[in-house]
């Protein structure tokens, strides 16, 4: 039982110790269209977001018609950030609410049609902490920031664990429930064809003795 648990932290130590994977997203957007993008996020859950309208004149400010329309907001219908006719920005809150969040965007109406290309990074969890601010030179504090980031990072792979049973808990019981629902059914089903059968019966037996076959 000590082989395995000490195997199992290795495992959680060696995913830790890998890069950091980036969740940037680049997506082009159409004048007048939506597009929404959805991030399953488990409650108490610290998540930041960054979105830029690239623009297409560098050097030069970007025209008027590179601007969106963005709304966050919970599986709940819950808005947790807004804003109008922007060109970028950034929001960051704790997700009371355990399940899907979704940011949409909405390109400004313009005519002639232009496309729109918008990067946009999202990080939920340990991801969204900026150790990077925190890590200084010396080589103690920087040990002291990888430990730091790897407990994090173990807390978080821990509560992540814990959460996916829980979900697997909340599906094993949908799918108790369907399956009795379904037996149910089933047996209902067969009470209905037994009676209906039983009913043909006693109305051929009916018709035949009246017409003195039997």
């Amino acid at each position: 039982m000590v082989l395995r648990s000490l195997n199992l932290l290795t495992v959680l130590l060696s995913i830790a110790a890998l890069p950091h994977i980036s969740q940037s997203l680049h997506f082009e957007l159409h004048s007048g269209r939506t597009k929404c993008l959805s991030e399953d996020i488990k409650s108490n859950s610290m998540t930041v977001g960054n979105y830029t309208v690239v623009n297409p004149n560098e050097p030069h400010p970007s025209p008027q018609s590179h601007k969106i329309s963005i709304r966050v907001t919970s599986s709940y219908g819950n808005t947790y950030h807004h804003a109008e006719e922007v060109q970028s920005g950034q929001f960051a809150f704790t997700a009371v609410e355990a399940g899907d969040y979704m940011a949409c965007y909405t390109a400004v109406d313009h005519k002639p049609e232009v496309t729109l290309s918008i990067d946009f990074d999202w990080r939920t969890g340990v991801q969204s902490k900026s150790w990077s601010t925190v890590a200084k030179k010396s080589q103690v504090e920087v040990m002291e920031f990888d430990v730091k980031r790897l407990i994090e990072t173990v807390n978080s792979i821990h509560e992540e664990m814990f959460y996916l049973r829980e979900r697997e808990e909340e599906m094993q019981n949908l799918n108790r429930a369907t399956n009795s629902k379904m037996a149910w059914l089933s047996f209902l089903s067969l009470f209905v064809c037994l009676g209906v059968a039983a009913m043909q019966f006693l109305h051929l037996r009916t018709f035949f003795e009246k017409k003195k076959v039997i």
